[in-house]
């Protein structure tokens, strides 16, 4: 059991630094961000952290060989979604700057639920692979990993909000420029990884 916690705990830090880094990219954006939605924000990260693996052991210990084929598409996926929402963030901020509005310090968040999600799955959809790694424990080891990996990433999202949103406070400006660029290299970080195993 304590080799499982162990093994959790690392599996947890090192799943969660991608969305560790979306959330500081989200906390320079919206740098004005309460408590609470610091808490909501992480707990959805988290979510998807346990559900991926979750899904992951069971696809491995159900329908492999479908899983194997589908795994090829995990990076691909994750730079769609990142760029996606890194570009639309970008262009939008630029616009914005073109036609004189308001600094994004003084706007209403434009983190939506639905952007939400979608960085949810961006930036947990890798943890889908973990699945390999658990596929000889029990249902019962294979949640207790999944919610470990879960509470270690809400902690580490809950710092990066924090440490974002203290550097949104100082570049609020471009705020949504930088956001949007961090999701960017990380999209392209996640591709490169999955690809070329780097």
């Amino acid at each position: 059991m304590i080799q499982l916690i162990i093994n959790s705990l690392l599996l947890g830090v090192g799943l969660a630094m991608d969305a560790f880094s979306v959330s500081i990219a989200n906390g320079i954006v919206e740098s004005g961000m309460r408590k609470r939605r610091m808490l909501a924000i992480a707990g959805v990260y988290a979510a998807f952290q346990f559900l991926m693996p979750m899904l992951g052991w069971l696809l491995v210990t159900t329908l492999e060989e479908i899983f194997t084929k589908f795994s090829i598409l995990i990076p691909w996926i994750a730079l769609i979604l990142l760029l996606f929402i890194g570009g639309k963030m970008i262009v939008e901020a630029i616009l914005e700057k073109k036609n004189g509005k308001k600094p994004e310090a003084e706007q209403v968040s434009k983190l939506t639920f639905r952007t939400l999600i979608i960085q949810g799955i961006a930036t947990s959809i890798d943890a889908l692979s973990v699945g390999f790694t658990i596929a000889d424990y029990s249902l019962k080891r294979a949640f207790a990993a999944s919610f470990i990996i879960g509470a270690v990433t809400l902690v580490i999202c809950l710092i990066g909000l924090i440490f974002g949103r203290k550097i949104g406070e100082k570049v609020a400006g471009t705020a949504s420029i930088i956001g949007g660029i961090i999701l960017i290299i990380i999209g392209i970080e996640i591709f490169v990884k999955g690809i070329f195993g780097l």
